[in-house]
C-alpha cells in the first residue's frame, strides 16, 4: 500500500503546523519594509534637518536591532518563542504609534531618536523568535527548507515587497499616510502569526528548567573567544549586510534627487535588487555546496559585492542617470549579496559541539549590520561624502573575504556537514533552538 501523501506545504519542506506563521512573518516584514526606500530622506526634511542628523536616528534603530537579534534566541528558551514574538509586536505597535503620533507628525527629533531607536527591538523579537519555533518543530532532514523558506518570506517582505508596496501606496496616502498603512499590515501580520499557529512546542519553555537567565544569556557570548573562528565568522557577516543598511541612508536621495529617478522608480530599483537577491540564494547555496563555502563567501560574496557596490553607484552617475543600467548594476549587486548565503552552513561547522551558541553569534552579527551601516554613513558622509560612503563599504567587502580565508574547518572538507542521525529533543540543550542567523544573507 502506497504511503498516503504529504500535504502540500511539507511537500515543499514547510512544517505544515506553521504554515500561516510564514505567511504572517511575511506581512510583518513587508509592513516593516515600507519604510525602508523613503523613511531617511523623509526625516531628513520633517525634523531631522539633514540626511546625517537622518542616519544618527538609523543608528540607534540599528543597535536596539542589534540588541534585540541576540536576545530573540535566548528569551525564547527562557519564556517560548510565541510569548518573544508577542513581546516584538506589542514593542513594534506601541513605539511606531509613538514616533508617528509624537516625533514624525510633531517633526520632535529627539523624541525621532527615542522611539524610532526603540521600536527596533520589535522586529528582530517577532521575525527571529519564529525562527526559533521552526528550527525547535522542523524534522532535522528538511531543517535547511524550512529555514530557507523563513528567509524568502523575510527578504521578501524586507525590503522587496515593503518597497513595492510604498510605491503604491506612497502617491495615494503620501509618505506619511503610508507610514500608517505598513502599522495596519505589521497588525495583521501579527495577528495572522500569533493568532493562526497553534504548534504547541512554541507555547512553552525550551531550555531545561535548571537554566538561569543569565546562564542562558552568557552561553550565547562565550562562543566569541572559546572558538575565535566563529567570533571572526560574526564579523564577517556583520559586513554582509552592513552597507545594505547603509545605502538606505543616503541612496534614496542619489537615485530619486540626484540622477532624477524619482521616488516610484528608486522604489522599483530597491525592489529589483533585492527580488534579484531573493531569487539567487537557492543558486548560491547550491554553488557553495559544489566548489567550497569559504570560496563561495570569499569570492562571490566579498569580491564580487566589492565590486558590484562600486558599479551600483559610479556606473549610473558616469551615465548620467540612465535608468536601465541602474537596473542592471542593481541586479548584479543583488546577485552577488548572494554569495554569503553559505556562511549560515560554515559558521555552525565551525564549532560543531556547539552550533547553537555560533547561530546566536551570527544572528548577533546579522542584527549588527543593522547598526554598522547606518554609522559609517554618519561618520563618513560629511566628510567624504556619498562616493567615500561607497568606497568605504567597497573596502569592507575586500575585508570580509580577506577574513573568510581564515574560516577553514577543522579535519573536514569544506561543504556541508555529515549528516545528522535522529534530532535531539530540544530541551537537551539550553543553546540547540537558538535563532539562526540570516541564512539568506541579505
Amino acid at each position: 500500500m502506497a504511503p498516503p501523501k504529504l500535504p502540500l506545504p511539507d511537500r515543499l519542506g514547510i512544517p505544515g503546523p506553521l504554515v500561516l506563521g510564514y505567511l504572517g512573518v511575511l506581512l510583518f516584514m513587508v509592513g516593516d519594509g515600507v519604510e525602508s526606500g523613503f523613511i531617511a530622506p523623509y526625516m531628513a526634511g520633517h525634523g531631522a534637518g539633514t540626511e546625517v542628523h537622518a542616519s544618527y536616528v538609523i543608528t540607534a534603530y540599528g543597535v536596539t536591532v542589534m540588541l534585540a537579534s541576540w536576545l530573540s534566541g535566548a528569551l525564547s528558551d527562557l519564556w517560548g518563542p510565541r510569548r518573544v514574538m508577542q513581546l516584538g509586536l506589542a514593542v513594534w505597535v506601541v513605539f511606531d504609534v509613538l514616533f508617528l503620533a509624537f516625533a514624525l507628525g510633531p517633526q520632535n527629533y529627539p523624541l525621532m531618536l527615542v522611539f524610532y531607536g526603540l521600536r527596533g527591538f520589535g522586529y528582530p523579537l517577532f521575525a527571529f523568535g519564529f525562527l526559533v519555533w521552526i528550527t525547535a518543530t522542523a524534522p532535522t532532514a528538511r531543517m535547511g527548507t524550512a529555514v530557507g523558506w523563513f528567509y524568502v518570506a523575510f527578504t521578501g517582505g524586507l525590503p522587496t515587497l515593503g518597497s513595492l508596496v510604498a510605491g503604491v501606496t506612497n502617491p495615494w496616502f503620501g509618505q506619511f499616510g503610508t507610514l500608517w498603512v505598513a502599522l495596519g499590515i505589521i497588525v495583521l501580520g501579527g495577528a495572522c502569526c500569533l493568532l493562526g499557529v497553534r504548534e504547541r512546542t512554541g507555547f512553552a519553555r525550551l531550555a531545561p528548567p535548571e537554566v538561569r537567565p543569565v546562564q542562558s544569556l552568557l552561553s550565547s557570548l562565550s562562543i566569541a573567544w572559546t572558538h575565535p573562528k566563529v567570533a571572526v565568522g560574526c564579523v564577517v557577516r556583520v559586513i554582509n549586510t552592513a552597507p545594505e543598511f547603509g545605502f538606505l541612508v543616503f541612496l534614496p536621495t542619489f537615485f530619486g534627487s540626484e540622477l532624477g529617478f524619482g521616488q516610484g522608480r528608486w522604489l522599483t530599483l530597491l525592489a529589483v535588487i533585492y527580488g534579484t537577491n531573493v531569487l539567487c540564494n537557492l543558486l548560491f547555496g547550491a554553488i557553495g555546496d559544489r566548489i567550497g563555502w569559504r570560496r563561495t563567501i570569499a569570492s562571490f560574496g566579498g569580491l564580487g559585492c566589492a565590486v558590484t557596490t562600486l558599479t551600483l553607484y559610479f556606473v549610473p552617475k558616469a551615465v548620467g542617470g540612465n535608468y536601465p543600467v541602474a537596473i542592471i548594476m542593481g541586479m548584479l549587486y543583488g546577485i552577488t549579496l548572494a554569495g554569503f548565503v553559505p556562511i549560515s552552513a560554515l559558521i555552525p561547522a565551525l564549532a560543531p559541539e556547539h552550533k547553537g551558541g555560533a547561530m546566536a553569534l551570527l544572528n548577533l552579527g546579522a542584527g549588527g549590520a543593522a547598526f554598522v551601516g547606518p554609522a559609517v554613513v554618519s561618520v563618513f558622509l560629511g566628510p567624504l561624502g556619498p562616493a567615500g560612503v561607497v568606497l568605504v563599504f567597497a573596502a569592507l567587502y575586500v575585508v570580509s573575504a580577506v577574513l573568510t580565508l581564515y574560516l577553514k574547518v577543522p579535519e573536514r572538507p569544506e561543504g556541508p556537514a555529515e549528516p545528522e542521525g535522529p534530532r535531539t529533543p530540544v530541551h537537551a540543550d539550553p543553546v540547540a533552538v537558538r535563532t539562526a542567523a540570516d541564512a539568506a544573507a541579505t
